[in-house]
């Protein structure tokens, strides 16, 4: 009995690690594409400017990325938005749903209106400006009284910039 509990132990950490959105994160966050940009948009489609400028202010604080305001200027797009980023979401004219992901249509098996998050969260993605893929991407609690109402999105940009100098 006991060496089959530690073999389901060890099974189970073999799959639950690798499997883990923080482990995850941080590779993500150590892309070369991330490290060796130097232009960055950013794009706050949160719906909220102050939410938007504090992530903004944190990002210049930073100071690793010179901002542009064009797109086809910049080497990543950072989007601060309140879902999460899938590539491009469609609404066929047959009135089916679907997504675009690196330049490819993908359809949803069944249509779905409501492509909006449920809870309130705050979404960080960075996107490579030339294929647009995801290059990393977190999220965090929109935030109140104890977390700062308006503080998201600097809260995102700080942890990006913290597993960026590992």
């Amino acid at each position: 009995m006991r060496t089959s509990s530690s073999a389901l132990f060890l099974l189970t950490i073999c799959f639950v690690v690798p499997a883990s959105p923080l482990y995850a994160q941080k590779q993500l966050a150590h892309s070369a594409s991330i490290r060796n940009a130097k232009t960055v948009c950013f794009d706050n489609q949160t719906g909220s400017d102050s939410v938007g400028k504090s992530a903004l202010d944190e990002l210049k604080k930073w100071g690793k990325y010179k901002l542009v305001a064009d797109r086809k200027d910049a080497d990543l797009i950072f989007l601060l938005s309140a879902d999460p980023y899938r590539g491009g979401d469609l609404l066929l004219a047959s009135g089916q749903t679907g997504s675009i992901q690196n330049g490819e249509m993908h359809e949803d098996s069944v249509p779905n209106y409501n492509k909006a998050s449920p809870t309130r969260e705050v979404y960080l993605t960075v996107i490579d400006s030339k294929s647009g893929q995801n290059l990393w991407s977190d999220k965090h609690v929109w935030g109140g009284l104890l977390t700062g109402f308006n503080s998201a999105g600097a809260r995102l940009v700080k942890k990006l910039e913290s597993q960026t100098k590992h």
